[in-house]
């Protein structure tokens, strides 16, 4: 049987990858991946085990040694932390700047981009992330990168967040600002285009036009 081909969505903050990436995998009948979780996800279990956000060589032992799974509940696809369910504990802007803080240690980036391939080594997955078409999957047969002017993103984010993130617009601004800088500039798998990856300028495109837009150039046998 021929393998289902992996398709990679990459981007900055607030570019509408998590939103775009659960509406391709439904309209592609693929399972979806979210990097992004998995380092948030390591990021709160640091905070819960008292491990500093700084300390790589920790950071990667608790890394690898996590049970880290996507679950199917209700139609909707959760995170799972050992038997827990942290899919709301990791979207807190504290764990958003946590997930880009403990990413730029390479042991972490090492023992999560080890599991990302082992959970989409037999294709028919979108992965979600920042590096997932330039490090995790670099052969992909259709890599994606979404991005959008800082200020939409930010306004995109804010609202997401709602009354209980606690944060002004400004605040979530500077915070993607900030992240954009540290994700752009580390050492290992900074974020950036993939040579062969179809850019996608979502800053006035409504969700549907950019699933559309993806679900054109996607490989025959998933349109």
């Amino acid at each position: 049987m021929k393998r289902r081909p992996v398709v990679t969505i990459d981007g900055p903050s607030g570019a509408g990858k998590t939103t775009v990436s659960i509406l391709l995998a439904e309209n592609a009948g693929m399972m979806r991946i979210d990097t992004g979780a998995m380092y948030r996800a390591v990021a709160l279990a640091a905070r819960r085990a008292g491990i500093p956000w700084d300390d790589g060589t920790r950071l990667g032992e608790l890394a690898r040694g996590m049970a880290l799974s996507f679950r199917s509940v209700a139609g909707s696809v959760r995170v799972f932390l050992g038997g827990e369910d942290v899919s709301e504990a990791i979207r807190t802007p504290e764990m958003s700047m946590g997930a880009s803080a403990v990413s730029a240690h390479v042991p972490v980036r090492e023992a999560l981009v080890a599991k990302q391939r082992e959970m989409g080594e037999g294709g028919g997955v979108v992965l979600e992330g920042r590096d997932t078409g330039t490090v995790v999957f670099p052969d992909a047969e259709a890599k994606f990168f979404l991005d959008a002017a800082a200020a939409v993103r930010a306004l995109r984010r804010y609202r997401e967040l709602g009354p209980a993130g606690c944060q002004s617009y400004e605040e979530v601004l500077s915070d993607v600002l900030r992240r954009d800088v540290r994700d752009s500039t580390r050492d290992h798998s900074p974020l950036r285009v993939a040579d062969d990856a179809v850019y996608i300028d979502t800053t006035t495109l409504a969700v549907d036009e950019v699933v559309e837009a993806i679900l054109r150039r996607l490989p025959g046998e998933l349109r």
